[in-house]
């Protein structure tokens, strides 16, 4: 499967699988992005198309899953994202300075339970 075999090879762990969606946390902004990249580019291919969103924040662990609010943001970047996006919330595009990704302003959003407006930018490429 496409989504174990891109997330074994950037580190991710599946947190938990839906019908249609896929929960999982990364041990570097980095690389959640390159992965999701790597999977919406893999589905391509096969005929499908995906949406992802990414968040940096932390989060609870509650046995084999995890809450809080950087689970709630990540849940609400994935909304707003077009098919065959990668959205990512401005910590995201922080954090990965220097790491050769490219971003597409995507301009302030608010968020639905969300306080406030958030900036999501989509990834190049």
């Amino acid at each position: 499967m496409v989504v174990q075999r891109e997330l074994e090879s950037h580190r991710g762990r599946q947190i938990k699988a839906t019908g249609d969606g896929t929960l999982a946390i990364f041990d570097g902004p980095a690389r959640a992005v390159r992965c999701a990249k790597a999977i919406t580019d893999a589905v391509q291919e096969q005929g499908f198309t995906i949406r992802s969103g990414i968040h940096v924040g932390e989060i609870e662990m509650r046995g084999d899953d995890v809450a809080g609010i950087a689970v709630h943001i990540a849940q609400r970047v994935q909304a707003g994202a077009e098919e065959r996006e990668v959205l990512v919330s401005r910590t995201v595009v922080d954090l990965v300075a220097g790491s050769g990704i490219e971003f597409e302003d995507r301009g302030e959003h608010e968020l639905k339970g969300v306080p406030g407006t958030w900036r999501l930018s989509a990834v190049r490429g």
